[in-house]
């Protein structure tokens, strides 16, 4: 079979991606072309010469992604901190800013035996297994209203007990309901959520808005209304000294914390940037008991 250089292929499909207006071409050519080839992205540039039908494999992916389908999408796949989920039409892509509230996160329990972790708003499952991953003694639930999305969750919290991890706790329930894993009312140690906090009508990319599902990204009017449930939902779950990270949109800098403000059972209140320096997520504190 005839062999071709892998380096010019590369650089014909970084340049395809780039006229499409893909924001990062060179990456995503390169971990489509790792997921071709079967190999890990440091030994790419290693590779001088591939069969043809790796190229045309290649082309076939290149031009998906020329469409702007979502690079997880084509992967099938998506990672955040230890955990690698399925993704797929009809569930929100976990973003690696999400990183940095699972990071937080992860501090808070450091001192914490077999915590109690609640997710909301999971959408695939990631933020929950990555701290099932870190935390194997955790007691995680994860929580999510849309039918579709909870599909994901669901094979994804699977297949992480299928391969030996910790197995997580998935509802299928609305941030907005008043009884809200009522059994674990002041139990809580700790709350994580990437909720849909977009304000509606606001632009986003063609990866965003042609796939991701509306209501995983926009948020009502201003964007807050999903995050005031879960203030609010938060406030009833955790237990005094318990912790609630939500992420917001990076206009919410000021907004968001001033919602928890207005609670006086929440202390501690601080604003987070992500890696690349805009507001991202607010952190709280159930305030502990007094004496």
């Amino acid at each position: 079979m005839k062999r071709l250089p892998l380096r010019v292929a590369l650089m014909e499909a970084e340049r395809t991606l780039a006229e499409a207006g893909v924001a990062s071409p060179r990456a995503d050519v390169e971990w489509l072309a790792v997921h071709v080839i079967g190999i890990d992205r440091g030994r790419l540039a290693a590779v001088p010469l591939v069969d043809a039908d790796v190229v045309e494999a290649l082309q076939v992916l290149v031009a998906r992604r020329a469409t702007r389908e979502p690079l997880q999408h084509i992967l099938g796949t998506a990672v955040l901190g230890p955990a690698e989920v399925a993704v797929g039409p009809g569930v929100f892509i976990p973003r690696p800013e999400t990183e940095v509230l699972l990071e937080w996160g992860l501090k808070q329990l450091a001192d914490v035996t077999s915590p109690l972790v609640v997710d909301l708003c999971t959408g695939s499952g990631a933020l929950a297994l990555a701290i099932a991953t870190c935390r194997p003694d955790a007691r995680v639930h994860a929580v999510e209203a849309d039918p579709g999305a909870l599909v994901w969750a669901r094979r994804n919290a699977d297949a992480h007990a299928a391969a030996g991890g910790t197995p997580i706790t998935v509802h299928a329930a609305d941030v907005r309901w008043n009884d809200l894993l009522v059994e674990h009312e002041a139990k809580v140690d700790l709350v994580v959520c990437n909720p849909p906090y977009v304000p509606d009508g606001t632009p986003v990319p063609a990866e965003v808005a042609d796939w991701d599902p509306p209501g995983a990204v926009f948020g009502g009017p201003d964007g807050l209304e999903i995050i005031r449930a879960v203030i609010s939902a938060a406030a009833g779950l955790l237990r005094h000294g318990g912790w609630l990270g939500i992420e917001h949109d990076d206009t919410h800098g000021e907004t968001v914390p001033a919602l928890f403000a207005r609670r006086r059972v929440f202390s501690d209140v601080v604003d987070h940037l992500d890696w690349t320096g805009r507001p991202r997520f607010v952190t709280a504190r159930r305030s502990p008991l007094s004496g």
